[in-house]
């Protein structure tokens, strides 16, 4: 049990006559129910604003404050407004006045002399959704725990083993470079291959870690030359898929406010994104547009669509392996982080996919910081049509 959250139910009982208060208690005492008993309604209202009540059972005549009028008090205050209350009444079964009763928030009405049976039935129905709303809290909060600390695992995780890669890539580089043999040169190449995605997945999982524990991803803003930052990403994807066709060329002012560091691996992401799922016959077109003043515009185009299915959930972490994914490699992270760099430079990211043959990435980037961050929670950005 979570030590802040009370096993026992609280129930309120208003009565301004101590011998209906006291017959009360005696038909409700019980080992897991808190009975909480006030002679007025400004008793009853001091007690709500100390103890969280699961059900009112409120005496509808009472000099000063009759129940109504503390009813309606009740329905005012937030923290109050969700307390169901049943009126306990000596007068007689009058329509005018239950109907009354209820415009005030009630969610029954008992008539002196209450049945016992009756009694206990109606608050035992009230007991038990107290009950499972506690559950659920307790499961909720031990879920949530669980979540932070697998988070805080995987940040630890992801350090230490940065350590460790950097060795195996320096060994395989060394071994790549004096290995006597092709044979031997090549598996040295095979090494150094894994060990670098190895070292993108450690890296996709850290960013993961901060931009769930941290707030977000964090950013360093300098002077950056898009136009340039991007031909260097295209030059070293062209390196690394030879075979690959990627366009690029860039228009208007592409300069601003930026972390370069992080806008290299938004770039980075977007164009291995298409070299993986794009047909490998067609070219893939990587744009910057800065004709449009306070922003400066991204898009990476490939031929191909994603699966409807598919595009509600593409920038989702470790979205299922489905028909979009050709291969394996990766984690499912990389358009997770392109949302993220986007969302903390204060931008935005968008697909198309499904209007033609052809899938569009648009990333729009502010070319100064801005104060206020978007409000949206993480995976609201524009989905779907850029049309």
């Amino acid at each position: 049990m979570t030590p802040d959250l009370d096993p026992r139910i609280k129930i309120l009982l208003v009565d301004d006559l101590p011998e209906n208060l006291l017959a009360l208690t005696a038909l409700l005492r019980r080992d897991e129910l808190e009975l909480l008993e006030a002679r007025s309604g400004a008793e009853a209202l001091e007690l709500l604003l100390v103890h969280p009540v699961a059900l009112a059972l409120v005496d509808v005549q009472m000099p000063g404050m009759d129940g109504f009028e503390l009813a309606e008090l009740m329905r005012g205050s937030e923290r109050t407004r969700g307390v169901p209350i049943v009126f306990v009444t000596a007068g007689a079964h009058d329509e005018r006045r239950v109907f009354k009763g209820y415009e005030s928030g009630a969610v029954d009405f008992l008539y002196k002399p209450v049945d016992p049976h009756i009694l206990k039935s109606k608050v035992d129905v009230f007991v038990q959704l107290a009950q499972q709303r506690q559950r659920l809290a307790i499961e909720l909060r031990d879920r949530t725990e669980t979540l932070r600390l697998n988070e805080i695992f995987t940040a630890m995780l992801g350090h230490d083993l940065r350590g460790p890669l950097s060795a195996i890539v320096m060994g395989s580089v060394l071994q790549e470079r004096k290995a006597p043999d092709e044979a031997t040169r090549r598996s040295a190449a095979r090494t150094l291959a894994s060990a670098k995605l190895m070292g993108h997945m450690i890296a996709d999982m850290l960013d993961l870690a901060r931009a769930r524990l941290a707030g977000g991803i964090p950013i360093r803003h300098e002077e950056v030359d898009l136009g340039a930052l991007v031909q260097h990403v295209v030059e070293d994807q062209r390196s690394l898929a030879p075979d690959a066709h990627i366009e690029y060329s860039y228009s208007g002012a592409v300069d601003g406010e930026w972390d370069a560091t992080r806008i290299t691996q938004l770039a980075t992401n977007l164009i291995a994104n298409a070299l993986q799922h794009g047909d490998a016959e067609q070219a893939i077109v990587c744009t910057v547009d800065g004709s449009e003043g306070a922003d400066v515009i991204l898009t990476v185009t490939n031929a191909g669509r994603i699966p409807a299915q598919v595009l509600p959930h593409v920038f989702d972490p470790f979205r299922s392996r489905d028909s979009y994914h050709k291969r394996g490699d990766g984690l499912g992270l990389g358009l997770y982080i392109v949302e993220q760099i986007a969302r903390a430079h204060g931008g935005s990211v968008a697909v198309r996919s499904g209007f033609d043959e052809f899938t569009t990435f648009r990333v729009t980037l502010p070319r100064k910081p801005r104060t206020e961050r978007r409000s949206q929670p993480s995976g609201s950005i524009t989905r779907g049509s850029l049309g």
